[in-house]
């Protein structure tokens, strides 16, 4: 990978001032050790009318595969020709971007002690970048590159083959940018924009590159008419990150517009007199609700079944009154993520005395689920195919028997009150049925009645008039001990 940055001169202001700017002296030629290569740094000409520093950086293919295992475009388990045949190696890209910032690392803040009016001043500049992928062709390169001051933006579409003109371009141009513009500008402007025109990234996008982007496109990124897209692709389109850097830009775009600082806009509402009302999310007004119901039960040992990644656990660890809490799921995966939110490996002894998680399936009879007060299978019936049920009611209500039962299922008449769930389907894709409230009850009455429970229906959530609550929950409480003959018997239904 290949780029270079010339500038012009006087005798009274020289050209290769720009080796104060970079910090790399003209006479010398450097080489900087990179965690997927070796950049080099020279001067391929220096004197007082005209200087041009050059970075190229080879790329070590060992290294990027080593390094890039599952990570980025060609370091996916499935793309193993593509680890080793790649334009990696030649076409500038965010291995390019990570050097320029190593390399330039003190150019790229604007910072030099030797000449820092030099540094403050615009220069005249002329980068060129030989092959540069532009998905989104030369037209994007221009729209990226012209708002920022460039008086010349040059992107020649490179032609996939010279002697066979009529196969057309490729997605690679040659860029020039001329123009007067401070070079730390130019520097950061590069470091953002050479992986946007990629469109990829060879390392994995941490949450830390949020502050990376707005460093970087601190003047020039929150103004900028393709803010949007370059947000999007610099962060590798994860939505979370991209709805940070959007706020925090939008932010520094009112502050410039009022002559603010940014601390000035963000804490112009005083949080501690807020009383505006925030929507309770549904899933937490399930676990209150769940919660209250086993407060009124008076139950302190307490199964969680379908636990999932451990939020009712977690809710339930900090009530004293609930002195041992399980958590039971079918997915190894999902106990595991469950035991870091936990954070099980750093617990007390006393506190990790009170919680278990077990691998099990409801679909069948376990023993160690046995004589607890209750039992929460919170949004978990709908998961599972209609011929399993009947088998989940006899392992929970006919062999485990809590002494307190509680269901929670979405209420599918409330769906035509979620905007953005299109009609027909359900709220979640792993979803195999939704209840109306009528077929819930017909469910609950017909299990209370095999086993010998009473039922109470609970709303969760607001309680439409129309369509009832988003969410139903049934409270079951043993009311009789079922002797061994109808367990058998309901037994010989199940398995039949």
């Amino acid at each position: 990978m290949f780029l270079t940055i010339s500038t012009t001169g006087t005798p009274e202001r020289p050209a290769t001032d720009l080796g104060f700017l970079l910090h790399k002296h003209p006479e010398r030629a450097q080489a900087f050790s990179t965690s997927h290569g070796t950049a080099h740094v020279l001067y391929p000409e220096a004197s007082a009318e005209r200087c041009t520093a050059a970075l190229l950086l080879e790329v070590d293919p060992v290294a990027l595969v080593r390094r890039g295992k599952g990570k980025g475009r060609g370091g996916a388990p499935d793309a193993a020709l593509a680890q080793y045949v790649n334009d990696r190696p030649y076409a500038a890209s965010s291995l390019l971007a990570v050097a320029l910032a190593k390399v330039f690392k003190t150019a790229l803040h604007g910072v030099c002690q030797a000449m820092p009016e030099r540094a403050a001043a615009p220069l005249p500049l002329r980068i060129e970048v030989p092959a540069l992928p532009a998905r989104g062709g030369a037209g994007l390169v221009r729209a990226l590159f012209g708002p920022l001051g460039w008086g010349t933006v040059e992107a020649e579409p490179v032609v996939l083959d010279g002697e066979f003109p009529e196969w057309g371009d490729s997605r690679y141009v040659r860029l020039v940018l001329e123009g007067e513009l401070r070079l730390a500008d130019a520097l950061n402007q590069l470091y953002v924009l050479l992986p946007v025109l990629d469109d990829a990234k060879h390392y994995w996008v941490a949450p830390d590159e949020v502050d990376k982007l707005l460093r970087a496109g601190d003047g020039w990124l929150a103004g900028h008419p393709e803010r949007k897209l370059i947000t999007a692709r610099y962060l590798s389109r994860r939505w979370g990150l991209e709805r940070e850097a959007t706020e925090r830009l939008e932010l520094v775009r009112l502050a410039e517009a009022e002559g603010l600082d940014v601390e000035d806009v963000d804490n112009a509402v005083d949080e501690s007199s807020d009383t505006e009302e925030r929507p309770v999310p549904l899933a937490e007004q399930r676990r209150e609700a769940v919660l209250a119901a086993l407060h009124a039960a008076g139950a302190a040992r307490v199964l969680d079944l379908g636990c999932g990644q451990g939020q009712l656990v977690q809710a339930l660890l900090k009530d004293v009154r609930f002195t041992e809490i399980v958590g039971v799921d079918v997915s190894v995966r999902a106990l595991n993520v469950a035991a870091r939110r936990l954070r099980l490996d750093r617990m007390g002894e006393r506190q990790a005395a009170r919680v278990t998680l077990l691998q099990g399936s409801l679909a069948y009879t376990d023993k160690r689920l046995a004589g607890y007060d209750a039992a929460v299978l919170s949004e978990v019936i709908e998961h599972l195919d209609l011929p399993r049920l009947p088998a989940l009611a006899y392992a929970v209500f006919g062999a485990a028997r809590p002494r307190t039962v509680l269901v929670t299922t979405p209420n599918v008449e409330y769906n035509v009150r979620w905007e953005s769930l299109p009609a027909g389907h359900v709220r979640h894709g792993d979803h195999r049925f939704e209840w109306t409230r009528e077929e819930f009850r017909g469910w609950a009455a017909g299990v209370a009645g095999s086993y010998g429970y009473g039922v109470e229906f609970v709303p969760v959530g607001p309680d439409d008039p129309e369509v009832g609550p988003p969410t139903q929950m049934a409270v079951f409480t043993r009311t009789e001990a079922t002797t061994e003959a109808t367990t058998d018997e309901t037994l010989k239904e199940v398995t039949a």
